[in-house]
């Protein structure tokens, strides 16, 4: 995620500069031909086309921002539950036979877990982190599955049903648990959905078509007006253009491990940080911008 109030003119430059350059080549195209040949354009409705374009990509932009903000919202959830997890793991394990060892392990198994869903989401492999974080024999039982950070889910599940067995707890302490464990997997499924359902092809597809189209007839339209200007007048328009359509694209999958994405990597960290420190472990330190960018 890009951090700081300052515009990156140059990202987005980076982003379009091929469209822009074939744009503005065109543009010198249709110039020289307007004032060496006797023919000229005809009139065309480019301020009622440029119009609807927009408010097309509009709803195509507050579309793809709902995607990135719910994206958003639901790692706060994911947040705000792995610290209720600790919490209570730490509450119901207090005065009894290890339980530091019982609210560390459901500390690193949640830690395991917030990693495991960020590479899930990222098409990254998850072992690493897992082995890394709790240890080489759960990583090696929950990469052999289909979800890991489902799998991580149930092993978590399964320590407080091991606790209600030996009587450490009881069933109503451990429907309090399964309470945020229900919170966690919502939340994991919210994100799942969003990368595994992509916006419909009309909203991607149609935008890209009518902008290009757009571009290709606006040096037609302004030719006669603004002359040997036109070159730059349809290009400074058409970077209008693409630079709302490059947003709107960057926006449609906030997984997508670009500058764009939400910032999986330093929401993990702060779940790292803030569990590790409930159970008194060390913790790392937080992520910080790198190139005016958080990971």
């Amino acid at each position: 995620m890009i951090v700081g109030a300052t515009p990156r003119f140059r990202q987005i430059m980076f982003e379009v500069w091929k469209p822009l350059t074939i744009l503005f080549v065109w543009d010198v195209a249709v110039t020289a031909f307007h004032f060496m040949t006797p023919i000229k354009e005809p009139p065309l409705p480019t301020a009622l086309f440029g119009t609807a374009i927009a408010l097309f990509m509009g709803f195509r932009t507050n579309a793809a921002y709902a995607r990135w903000w719910e994206a958003r919202t639901l790692w706060g959830a994911l947040i705000n539950a792995s610290r209720s997890l600790s919490r209570v793991a730490r509450s119901l394990s207090e005065g009894k036979d290890d339980a530091e060892g019982l609210h560390q392990d459901v500390v690193r198994r949640q830690i395991a877990f917030a990693h495991a869903i960020r590479c899930q989401l990222r098409r990254e492999p998850a072992y690493d982190e897992i082995r890394r974080i709790a240890g080489e024999t759960l990583a090696e039982m929950v990469v052999k599955k289909t979800n890991p950070a489902n799998a991580i889910l149930n092993s978590i599940s399964l320590l407080f049903a091991s606790a209600l067995a030996n009587r450490r707890i009881d069933t109503i302490q451990q429907a309090m648990v399964e309470r945020v464990l229900v919170d966690i997997a919502n939340a994991q499924g919210g994100m799942e959905r969003i990368k595994n359902t992509p916006l419909p092809n009309g909203f991607r597809f149609f935008p890209n078509l009518f902008t290009r189209l757009f571009c290709l007839l606006l040096p037609i339209a302004l030719v006669e007006s603004l002359g040997l200007w036109t070159p730059i007048g349809s290009t400074l328009i058409g970077l209008v253009f693409l630079a709302v359509l490059s947003i709107g694209e960057d926006l449609t999958d906030p997984f997508a491990n670009t500058v764009h994405d939400v910032p999986l990597t330093a929401m993990c960290r702060t779940i790292e940080i803030d569990l590790l420190e409930s159970a008194g472990l060390e913790a790392p330190a937080p992520l910080k911008p790198v190139h005016g960018v958080l990971w």
